[in-house]
């Protein structure tokens, strides 16, 4: 099926469920999906969905449980669409499966806006005031979004929103750098209805949610419009909470988990304003070997493409109902005595991706982007790239090779394109876009190559951390699967996680990320100016302070008296002159303040003067010296 045709349908699906919804209502829905996933690990969903008809767009002013900052932001940049992700650590596709919700490491943002008469620079305009906005909501690093890693996809990302023709506007941005931490947590929950005060959102306490293996925190919104009347549409807003813990980091002995291990507490009920509070707990698969306590009340079997899936459902708003109720825990007690190595592996997804460098120095190398296709029928691959302004590709140097899975290296044999879009990057100013398509064949794997030279930055452009490296952006890869193994991504018209059950298409479009790129560029020796500063200022203080003393000290020139010649006085002076202080001469005790700064003509007469003192003293001491010898 093409990308066209699925568009096709997912529209007419849209627009029948915005004609079925009562007009004038609002409701808040809450959900938590808790699946066993291979290597002893646990994913748990959070998903809070808010749906408001609103009516004319006048009454976005005028909101209950929708956040006002959204209804508003909405309304003043033309928003039509808005998807938002702050992810920390990597989905492992391969032993996990797919996620239901998709997102990349760091911070990823895309936005569909819509309004009469708009150009390619008032997008560009708004789309920089949406994301500074939305930085200060969420806490984020979103206000580093600009035109240098901003893209315009022309063929990956597809609306979700009513009616969506050909007068839309998107753009999209991705910051791999962006850590994800308590700061956005918290404003986050204070989305919601209830807040984290009850609910499902009381579980996530920030000390168990960033000591997982990997969580995402999501934030969608869309309006539904139908037949293009601006004056009945619905407000569709989804936050989304994906974790992933592991076990064997719990401290506990065996494979046991509850509620109560895994969040730090029981649940302590339901946001009273919600419509539903449901848990649904995964029986079967890697869930068939745990026993639940207490049992589920009821189970949902579901089969979506040819595969099925059983869960158990909890319904809290019937848990609660009596009031002596006060925390609610479920534990998944699984068998004595299992081994590890006697437990089922489950089977490869049908598509999964991998990203890496090739290449020495810091100078030139190549990008590589594999895409593995464990299916025995031939799939249709759309490949994005988003390759930063300081790496400069090569599009005559574009590859693809394909092997067979059972072959270790590629050979000679490519693939042709089907679908080519590259928009040149341009320094420090935009970044280059790729967009790829072509069909890879059943039970084998392509390998896209693409070579890159690195650019020399300036000094003011480096981060605080410069050795750390450069990301590139992760990739993004997409394709249309015929059946439904291992997808249990919602369905494009449905906005709870029930809405999935059985929902059987002809075609699946699967969404998936790559690793993001971590490249060295030359980096200068940031240590230098330190050691020059210490240099510096240690010169400085050596050179500071005889100078200081020479400038605001005032010299004063004293002559000493001559000591007398006589042995006998001699020896008389030191005797009486130890111990006692030295007291100035009469000379020097009558000296005035200031008195060093006479005019040279008095100098001379004093100095003459000492000297005919000096010179009666040496002769009355010779005569002395004589009458005693005689």
């Amino acid at each position: 099926m093409s990308w066209t045709h699925m568009c096709c349908v997912g529209a007419l699906l849209l627009a029948t469920a915005v004609a079925q919804t009562t007009p004038k209502d609002e409701h808040f829905h809450e959900e938590l999906v808790v699946r066993p996933l291979s290597g002893d690990h646990v994913n748990t969903y959070f998903q809070f969905t808010t749906r408001w008809h609103y009516g004319q767009k006048e009454n976005l002013y005028h909101t209950q449980l929708t956040p006002r900052v959204i209804a508003e932001l909405l309304q003043q940049f033309d928003v039509k669409e808005l998807h938002i992700g702050l992810t920390q650590g990597l989905w492992r596709y391969e032993t996990w499966g797919y996620p239901i919700v998709e997102a990349t490491s760091g911070a990823e943002m895309w936005a569909w806006i819509k309004a009469t008469n708009l150009t390619d620079q008032q997008v560009d305009k708004q789309w920089a005031q949406l994301a500074n906005v939305f930085s200060g909501v969420l806490c984020a690093s979103l206000n580093f979004v600009d035109n240098t890693n901003s893209i315009a996809p022309k063929h990956l990302l597809r609306p979700q929103f009513m009616p969506a023709n050909r007068e839309n506007f998107v753009r999209y941005a991705s910051l791999p750098r962006e850590i994800v931490c308590t700061e956005n947590l918290t404003p986050w929950k204070k989305l919601l209805p209830c807040g984290s005060a009850s609910g499902f959102a009381s579980l996530l306490n920030s000390g168990y949610v960033h000591n997982t293996k990997y969580h995402s925190l999501g934030l969608k919104v869309r309006t539904l419009c139908q037949d293009h009347d601006e004056d009945n549409c619905i407000l569709e807003m989804t936050q989304t909470a994906n974790l992933v813990y592991d076990l064997r980091l719990l401290e506990q002995s065996g494979n046991d988990f509850s509620l109560r291990r895994l969040f730090g507490m029981g649940l302590n009920g339901y946001c009273e304003l919600a419509s539903s509070s449901k848990i649904y707990v995964q029986r079967n698969e890697l869930g068939a070997r745990y026993q639940l306590v207490p049992p589920p009340p009821a189970e949902e079997t579901t089969t979506r493409g040819g595969y099925t899936v059983v869960y158990g459902v909890y319904d809290m708003q019937e848990q609660f109902q009596d009031q002596g109720e006060r925390l609610f825990n479920i534990a998944w007690l699984a068998p004595k005595g299992e081994l590890r190595r006697n437990r089922q592996k489950p089977a490869p997804p049908p598509i999964y991706a991998h990203r890496y460098l090739l290449g020495q120095g810091q100078e030139r190398g190549r990008i590589v982007t594999e895409v593995t296709n464990s299916h025995y029928a031939p799939l249709p691959i759309l490949v994005q790239e988003l390759i930063p302004w300081y790496v400069h590709a090569y599009l005559h140097t574009l590859n693809i090779r394909r092997r067979p899975l059972g072959r270790n290296e590629y050979g000679s044999e490519t693939l042709p394109f089907k679908l080519l879009h590259y928009a040149p990057g341009k320094q420090r100013e935009l970044p280059t876009h790729l967009e790829i398509g072509f069909l890879l064949p059943g039970q084998s794997s392509a390998l896209i190559t693409i070579d890159v030279d690195y650019l020399v930055l300036k000094w003011l452009e480096y981060p605080p951390d410069a050795n750390h490296g450069h990301y590139i952006n992760a990739a993004l890869v997409a394709s249309a699967l015929p059946m439904g193994t291992n997808y249990s991504a919602l369905p494009l018209e449905g906005h709870l996680f029930a809405h999935s059950f059985n929902a059987t298409r002809p075609s699946y479009v699967l969404g998936l990320h790559t690793e993001a790129l971590i490249v060295s560029l030359p980096t200068p020796d940031f240590s230098m100016p330190y050691n020059v500063i210490c240099l510096a200022c240690t010169v400085v203080a050596l050179a500071f302070g005889p100078i200081h003393s020479v400038a605001t000290k005032l010299i004063v020139v004293v002559r000493q008296t001559s000591a007398p010649r006589n042995f006998l006085k001699k020896l008389k002076e030191k005797l009486f002159s130890r111990g006692s202080p030295v007291l100035p001469t009469a000379g020097e005790a009558d000296v005035p303040e200031g008195a060093g700064c006479l005019p040279p003509e008095e100098q001379d007469k004093n100095e003459n003067d000492n000297d005919d003192e000096e010179e009666k003293e040496r002769e009355k001491e010779d005569k002395e010296d004589k009458e005693c010898a005689h």
